[in-house]
């Protein structure tokens, strides 16, 4: 990306990021921004809904937060699934995989399953560079041995991520392009067929530049770890913005209002992975923020729903 350009996506990142800072992190309340043309959501009009239960809990760590939850549809099988990963600036002390239930439900009663992951953030023992990877990595590659015991169809698998979340899905799309060198290279991980992030965070420089005030600054230094005359370059490992596109297929979700990841994030991102020869769909939903893209009954998610889907060969 040219010098200039990436200056003024990271200028612009930083004060949507101040703007929504209190709605970015206020899992436990607070006002959001609001566009002059619609009133945006907030977290606690998606939290205060009841809460949806997942079939089944199945641990693929020894840890509290190593587990993933399984959401079955009704019937026999054999059943599509998606993978799916939650955001909160990869810390488990502002949000944790139940954010996400709304929509693992929305999807099981579209006869999708969802495998829900939780791991260990970066304010977490264990989490960080490498175990906040390892985590999900592990998560992913239990879903392909599970998988035939309960009727998953795991050769197609589309992985969901919303926010952080958005990042690590594209991460585990992209682990077989992983240095050979690095702690966190598998000889066999989970094959991805398709990725959807929804207000992704994907360009790990580009958020760490964004200081503190965000998700980015020690956030994604913890992240990231420390570089060492072994592994120079932290982002060789971490970041999908330096892997490349792990899939043929990656769907960039958005919302014009989002404060935490706005489009011109994504389409950075996106730019950067054509020049490699990458195809990327890009889709802004209007006066959509960030909540909006998992709260079934909006807009924004009902053309989420669609475009898993279609992804999925449901709707083709």
């Amino acid at each position: 990306m040219p010098v200039s350009r990436e200056r003024d996506l990271r200028i612009g990142c930083r004060l949507a990021h101040l703007a929504g800072l209190a709605a970015a992190l206020g899992l436990v309340g607070g006002a959001s921004a609001q566009p002059p043309t619609a009133r945006l959501m907030d977290w606690p009009d998606l939290l205060g809904r009841p809460m949806p239960a997942a079939t089944e809990r199945i641990a693929y760590g020894p840890g509290p937060l190593q587990v993933a939850d399984l959401w079955l549809p009704d019937g026999k099988g054999p059943f599509p699934v998606v993978l799916m990963v939650h955001g909160g600036c990869w810390r488990s002390g502002v949000a944790k995989l139940s954010i996400m239930n709304y929509i693992a439900e929305d999807l099981r009663r579209r006869g999708i399953a969802v495998w829900n992951v939780e791991y260990r953030g970066v304010d977490r023992p264990g989490g960080g560079y490498p175990g906040t990877f390892e985590d999900v990595a592990a998560a992913a590659d239990l879903l392909a041995r599970i998988g035939p015991a309960h009727h998953l169809k795991s050769e197609r698998i589309v992985a969901l991520g919303h926010s952080a979340g958005g990042h690590l899905v594209l991460w585990l799309a992209a682990r077989r392009r992983l240095p050979a060198a690095s702690p966190l290279a598998a000889a066999h991980p989970l094959p991805i067929a398709a990725v959807v992030s929804l207000g992704g965070l994907p360009d790990l420089k580009v958020v760490r530049a964004l200081g503190d005030a965000s998700c980015g600054g020690e956030t994604v230094a913890k992240l990231v770890g420390e570089p060492s005359p072994g592994r120079p370059d932290v982002y060789a490992d971490t970041s999908p913005a330096e892997l490349g596109a792990g899939v043929d297929r990656e769907v960039l979700i958005n919302g014009p209002e989002d404060p935490i990841a706005p489009p011109a994030m994504g389409e950075a991102y996106a730019a950067k992975m054509r020049a490699k020869g990458a195809r990327i769909r890009q889709i802004t939903i209007p006066d959509t923020g960030h909540v909006e893209l998992i709260a079934p009954g909006t807009a924004a998610w009902a053309k989420v729903a669609e475009t898993v889907e279609a992804l999925l060969e449901r709707s083709r």
